[in-house]
């Protein structure tokens, strides 16, 4: 570690800077005045005056040339000064011996010789140091760390270097002893190469030739030099001659002994202390030697500080040149020089104000400045200026003075002359940075300097008043020095106030102008500034006295203000005037004489030994003309008697009360009204005035223009106060006060504010009504704080929710900010908080529990409450809840997701450790919930095993629907699973056996009855369906949907019954419309057939059951037109119709699954129905064989025919119709069946040969053709019906065809137990008909017969045998069509001959051809 350098530089605190509005700018010295109480506290200040303020520049810049002083800015600090002294002296001394110096050097520093040679005085001198082994102690003090053998190092440099000085100073080297002798080879000093100080360089000569003076007087064996110590003249080569006295010492002989010979000039100890002894010279800044313009300045200091900081000059940071100037003032190491061109006369070049007569031309808009009371020109002989009553014109007091500066060029610690105010105007350039302490640390700042830098002093007692001294500013402030900063700006203002002690720098290339000027306020201190100015025999620059007359002698136009100062200060100087003059009196002066002292010059009578000057009075002696002393120094005048001495004075006593009285009659109004002023401020306690006292002083003040002084400013401030007081007072006890913080929003007074403000209220000089009333409020508001802190003290509880809400009721009423509210309401959030989780917990008012959303949004708000013992306690059984909470649930959840899914045995372990939770876990009740399912599920499983029934599919499929929804390993599952997918390939075989492709039926539509057949026709066979009666049964069963056919299927025979009953009406409904629309209208093109709902057209086909004709081109037809098979529509063809032998195949496969599916129960159904229907069928058709056989019979005997008689002949056609009835019912009802049967067919054959006829002449029909003629016949009439429907009518059915129509529309309602009892009711019936009513019916219309078949009574079923098949002919003379029936011609006759109708007949005849 090397010696420690420098510290680097701290700014000290910044200064006040006032920013003045126009009116208050108006009156400099009001606004001075205005800031003084806070300006004066830093000693400094800085204004910045309105910005449009910019007054011209008016300075002859041409004729301005001046020359700068030369500043080493080493050279300015004190402690650097005394430093470079000490070493002048060091340097001197050595080259006074012959020995040049070089400052040594340790751990590569210059050794600080000056601090090295204190610190050995301080603990005791050399020797003592030595004794004690103390280097080691000082290396550390300076700096250096130990253990490096420095000690030793600065031992040797002392030793070598300072200790012969120290001996010469002390007087121990011009001792004379001839018996001491030093061995050279033991003491020797070194010899260095030059470092001196430079103006010992240029005062020092050198010679570099060795000087030797020998003498021999061999023949006289006479020494003609001998040594003045040792008085031998003994080795001639070691004896130096002095070259100041020519006295002789041998080297070895001085004190400390020389190793050699010097090779400069020597002096020896006698001449070198009569050389040192001289006293230096007085510390100054020399002049330039060169004259600047201002140009020419400007240019060098712009290159000067560009050059250093190798920037341009606008760029430096103001902080780095501060930094670098204080590194630089204190360093001896660098030595830079700069010129300031300070205290310039503006008399002679002109202010850089503008001013009345001078040679700058002013503008128009500019005049005003002329008279601005910040112009400097104007302000020190301002009214209110106490210098504008010194006579003389005092350059840089009175008049400005123009500072020119560059960088680092600076003006150093001083205080005004006389104490008094100055300010300072930058017109331009760059900023000057400043430096003040406030003036009631002047004195310690003084005694700061004097202690640091004593030397300096001792040389200089008013060295501060030289302006030649500088000191950091950090180590003034390091010694308790209050110091502030500033940085003027060009355009600103820096006003320094009474003996405030200022300082400074500039930062580079500026102009700049200052003041003096004095107020009121400054007039003791300038007294007391003359008394220090004695005691330091400092010439004054105006007589103070003087000055005090000449404003007595103008007492009725003072100022009454000024004059109650100027009668205080002549009480004073008239009290010090009378003493003095009674002390020369009775020193025995006795000669008196008036003299007017205001007629000569200030030099001219200056006391000749303090330097006052003189106006009051005076000692003279006739032995010294022209001389004299104050009355304060009357012994220091001469040596003469005292009574030669003469005292001259300028006004007697006499003359001196008069004017002070004058002056004080001025001011008597004044001071009456300050001493009331002072007495009712002054006030304790009962005795103070209520604040309309004030109101009323203030109202007189303004009544009689007092000047606005400190008494004024300090009642109306004190007004003011109590006024704002009690305002602020009334305001808090209406509970409506604010003080305005920092943002927008309005703050809350503190308690300690209102306290403060409490006390403020009794301390104010005046009495409030107001306080006592704020006492009490102040006191609630305590009480209220000592309830809060107990409370807030408490542990948390939540219980306490409506304490503390009454509490933060109670505080919400005072209108102060109270730091307990706050915790009040962070206490009610931690209650609440606690008491939401005790409610949440409740059982009572949350029976499922906490959950874990609201353990969350507890847990949310209870991160942001403010950590307390009891919150926290409960936050962390919460978290620890809601963590076990949490992993409960992703356990629950992931055992109801897995795949594939847990045994029932690991969710039921898995509840036993959720039953200890208290808390609402949904995956918890879920598993939970799923357990008991899985349970049940087992349970219904079992229950399906052991029961014995068999199972229905429905119940297994929803099973295994439930199995699959519960997330548990079920067992019996897997046999479900394959049960249900063994009936499900049961369903798909079936379907594949019964459906067609791409159906749009179901397999379970297919086996069911239609139950939906004429569901469409309901509303309009609503009326007929009403007429329908059951005949004394119960009524059939409601079915409207598939389920209701299901269902009926599965409960009974009964019900199946019904079905198939409902099934059979819907149908015979359906064909009756069928048919019934086929009838030939007037409209045919309304008519709407086939699948397309288009009208007929073309060939039409004709569906065997549910009789509706459809298109050919949109059916498809059968393969073989002549092949006599049913044809069905698509409609009606639900099914492949596979044989009887498939269907059982199909059940016994379903038996031995061993499960029920409604398909399964239509199946059964199926073939039970399928069964029953081929038992009546076959009975039918043997019915029908044995009557044909026995028609055979009776033709082959016709003789018994014949004999039979008429009434048997009745009953023979009735059976036979009954024959062709059931047929066709049976036809129906098995072409309704969805298998594929042989009887079907053998029915459909029957039905197409027609009922078997008689051999008989008396019927009155053409004979039906037989079965082997009449069914191909049939065959393509079956395909020519349909080609003339829209054809009119047959005209034997033209009468016909109104009773028709009404037998269509009618509806019968027999049920089917009629039916198959036909041979019961109805025959009876029928033996009742008479034998005309038969004949009757069968001369009806064929067709309206045909198409009411299924609707009219028992009694219409003997019709025209077109029935199924009607066959057409065409006349060939009016072209009318006819029934074939009808008119009783055949097909082979139709084809074979011409036809010719009745009508068109001549005559008439047979209906046949």
């Amino acid at each position: 570690m090397t010696q420690r350098g420098p510290a680097e530089f701290t700014s000290p605190p910044e200064c006040p800077v006032f920013e003045p509005s126009w009116e208050e700018f108006a009156d400099p010295f009001a606004f001075i005045n205005k800031i003084r109480p806070i300006a004066e506290k830093t000693g400094i200040c800085k204004v910045r005056p309105p910005p449009d303020w910019q007054p011209p520049f008016a300075c002859d810049v041409d004729r301005l040339h001046f020359t700068p002083r030369i500043q080493r800015l080493n050279e300015l600090e004190a402690q650097t000064r005394v430093k470079l002294n000490f070493l002048d002296q060091i340097a001197k001394f050595w080259e006074l011996q012959g020995c040049t110096l070089k400052i040594p050097h340790v751990e590569r520093k210059i050794l600080d010789l000056y601090q090295l040679n204190r610190l050995v005085a301080e603990e005791g001198g050399f020797d003592l140091v030595c004794r004690e082994r103390r280097w080691t102690k000082i290396a550390m003090t300076m700096g250096f760390a130990p253990g490096k053998a420095v000690g030793s190092h600065l031992r040797a440099h002392y030793e070598r270097v300072l200790y012969p000085y120290h001996l010469f100073h002390s007087g121990t080297n011009l001792l004379v002893s001839l018996t001491y002798r030093l061995n050279a080879s033991d003491q020797y000093i070194t010899h260095f190469d030059a470092l001196m100080n430079r103006k010992f360089k240029r005062a020092a000569f050198m010679r570099n030739t060795n000087f030797t003076l020998t003498v021999n007087f061999d023949q006289f064996n006479v020494d003609l030099y001998v040594c003045l110590m040792c008085g031998t003249g003994n080795d001639e080569d070691r004896l130096l001659l002095c070259d100041g006295c020519d006295d002789s010492y041998h080297t070895f002989c001085l004190i400390p002994p020389l190793s050699d010979v010097p090779k400069g000039d020597w002096r020896c100890p006698k001449c070198l202390a009569q050389e040192c002894s001289k006293p230096q010279e007085a510390f100054g800044f020399e002049q330039a030697c060169r004259d600047y313009s201002l140009k020419s300045f400007g240019e060098m200091a712009d290159s000067f500080k560009s050059d250093y900081f190798n920037m341009p000059v606008h760029m430096v940071p103001t902080e780095l040149v501060e930094k670098e100037f204080w590194r630089l003032v204190g360093t001896i190491e660098e030595d830079v020089t700069v010129e300031y061109g300070a205290d310039i006369a503006s008399k002679e070049f002109g202010s850089g104000f503008p001013i009345k007569g001078g040679k700058f031309k002013v503008a128009p808009h500019d005049e005003k400045y002329l008279q601005c009371g910040w112009n400097l020109n104007n302000m020190a002989m301002m009214t209110p200026s106490v210098l504008t009553h010194v006579t003389a014109d005092i350059c840089g007091m009175t008049l400005p003075w123009l500072y020119v500066g560059m960088c680092f060029s600076s003006f150093c610690w001083h205080i005004e002359d006389h104490w008094s105010y100055s300010i300072n105007y930058l017109h331009w350039g760059e900023p000057k940075t400043w430096y003040g302490a406030p003036g009631f640390a002047a004195e310690q700042l003084e005694a700061v300097m004097k202690k640091l830098a004593p030397e300096l002093f001792e040389s200089q007692p008013d060295l501060l008043h030289q302006l030649v001294t500088i000191m950091n500013p950090n180590t003034l402030m390091a010694h308790g020095v209050p110091i502030y900063r500033t940085n003027q700006c060009a355009g600103e203002f820096v006003i320094t106030f009474p003996r405030s002690y200022h300082s400074g720098f500039n930062q580079g290339f500026n102009f700049a102008e200052a003041v003096n000027f004095c107020t009121v306020d400054w007039m003791p201190l300038g007294r007391q500034c003359v008394e220090h100015y004695r005691l330091l025999n400092r010439y004054c620059v105006f007589s103070h006295d003087e000055m005090v007359c000449n404003m007595a002698m103008k007492a009725d136009r003072l100022d009454v203000v000024l004059a109650s100062a100027v009668q205080k200060d002549m009480r004073l100087m008239i009290k010090e005037e009378r003493e003095l003059r009674d002390k020369v009196r009775k020193m025995g002066v006795v000669q008196c004489e008036l003299f007017k002292y205001d007629l000569l010059a200030d030099d001219e009578r200056q006391c000749v030994k303090c330097r006052t000057t003189c106006y009051l009075s005076a000692l003279t002696c006739p032995c010294r003309p022209g001389v004299q002393v104050c009355l304060h120094h009357a012994h220091d005048l001469c040596s003469c008697p005292v009574s030669n001495y003469t005292l001259n004075y300028r006004f007697t006593l006499d003359d001196l009360y008069p004017m002070m009285n004058a002056v004080r009659q001025r001011a008597e109004s004044y001071d009456e009204w300050a001493a009331r002023v002072t007495e009712v401020m002054e006030a304790k306690l009962d005795k103070k005035r209520n604040v309309n006292v004030f109101r009323a002083l203030l109202e007189e003040s303004d009544e009689k223009s007092f000047p606005e002084n400190d008494l004024l400013r300090q009642l109306r401030l004190v007004t003011q106060d109590a006024e704002k007081c009690s305002s602020v007072a009334q305001q808090l006890l209406n509970g409506k006060r604010y003080r305005t913080g920092g943002g927008n929003s309005p703050n809350q007074l503190t308690v300690e504010e209102m306290r403060s403000f409490v006390r403020q209220l009794y301390n104010l000089p005046c009495s409030l009504t107001q306080a006592p009333l704020l006492k009490e409020l102040l006191n609630s508001i305590e009480d209220f704080q000592q309830h809060s802190e107990k409370l807030l003290s408490d542990e948390v509880s939540a219980d306490s929710v409506s304490e503390i809400e009454s509490l933060l009721e109670e505080g919400s009423q005072f209108d102060v900010f109270l730091p307990e509210l706050p915790l009040l309401r962070e206490r009610l959030e931690q209650t609440r908080w606690l008491a939401g989780v005790q409610q949440a917990e409740d059982p009572v008012s949350n029976p499922c529990g906490l959950s874990l959303d609201c353990m969350r949004r507890l847990i949310d708000r209870g991160v942001g409450l403010t950590p307390h013992p009891s919150t926290e306690r409960t936050m962390a059984r919460l978290q620890e809840l809601l963590t076990i909470s949490e992993e409960m649930e992703e356990k629950a959840q992931a055992l109801l997701k897995a795949r594939p899914p847990e045994s029932l045995e690991t969710l039921s372990s898995m509840l036993t450790q959720v039953d200890g939770v208290p808390a609402y876990l949904p995956n918890c009740l879920l598993l939970q919930d799923t357990v008991n399912r899985a349970k049940e599920w087992l349970q219904e499983a079992e229950d399906l095993q052991v029961g014995g029934q068999t199972p229905v599919l429905s119940s297994l499929s929803d099973m295994v629907l439930r199995a699959h929804a519960i997330p548990v390993r079920l067992e019996p599952l897997d046999q479900l699973e394959v049960l249900v997918s063994e009936v499900q390939a049961w369903k798909e075989s079936a379907a594949k056996t019964f459906l067609i492709k791409n159906s749009p039926f179901t397999l379970l539509e297919v086996l069911c009855p239609r139950w939906e057949v004429g569901s469409s026709l309901k509303k309009k066979m609503r009326k007929v369906k009403g007429e329908c009666v059951s005949s004394g049964k119960k009524k059939l069963v409601k079915l409207d949907s598939m389920s209701d056919v299901e269902r009926a299927l599965s409960d009974s025979k009964d019900s199946a019954s019904a079905v198939r009953l409902k099934e059979q009406e819907s149908l015979c409904l359906l064909r009756a419309a069928n048919e019934s629309k086929l009838l030939p209208t007037a409209d045919c093109a309304a008519l709407k057939v086939c699948v397309c709902q288009k009208p007929p057209m073309g060939a039409m086909l004709q569906c065997e059951l549910c009789r509706d004709a459809f298109h050919s081109v949109c059916v498809r037809g059968p393969s073989d037109p002549l092949d006599p098979e049913d044809w069905l529509c698509p409609l009606c063809l639900r099914s492949t119709k596979p044989s009887l032998a498939k269907i059982q195949t199909l059940l016994s496969s379903l038996q031995r699954i061993r499960v029920r599916l409604p398909e399964g129960d239509a199946l059964r159904y199926m073939i039970e129905r399928t069964g029953s229907w081929q038992r009546r069928a076959r009975g039918v058709i043997d019915s029908y064989d044995h009557s044909l056989t026995s028609q055979d019979c009776r033709g082959a005997s016709p003789t018994q025919s014949h004999r039979t008689t008429g009434h048997k002949r009745k009953v023979r056609h009735y059976i036979t119709d009954c024959l062709s009835l059931e047929l066709e019912e049976l036809m129906v009802e098995g072409l309704l069946l969805q298998v594929s049967v042989p009887e079907t067919q053998q029915l459909y054959r029957h039905l197409l040969s027609g009922p078997p006829t008689t051999n008989t002449s008396h019927t009155e029909h053409t004979p039906y053709l037989t079965p082997e003629h009449s069914s191909p016949q049939r065959e393509v009439r079956k395909f020519k019906f349909i080609t003339s429907l829209c054809l009119p009518l047959c005209p034997l059915q033209r009468d016909a065809i109104t009773s028709a129509e009404k037998k269509a529309k009618r509806r019968m309602n027999r049920e089917e137990t009629e039916i198959r009892d036909r041979g019961i009711k109805p025959k009876s019936k029928k033996q009742r008909m008479g034998t005309e009513k038969q004949r009757e019916r069968k001369e009806a219309s064929v067709s309206a017969s045909d198409v009411s078949q299924s609707e009219d009574s028992e009694e219409d079923m003997t019709q025209c045998p077109c029935i199924d098949r009607v066959y057409w002919v065409q006349c060939d003379c009016c072209n009318r069509w006819f029934h074939m029936i009808c008119v009783g011609v055949s097909a082979e006759l139709a084809a074979e001959e011409d036809y010719m109708c009745v009508t068109c007949i001549p005559s008439p005849g047979s209906p046949g051809r």
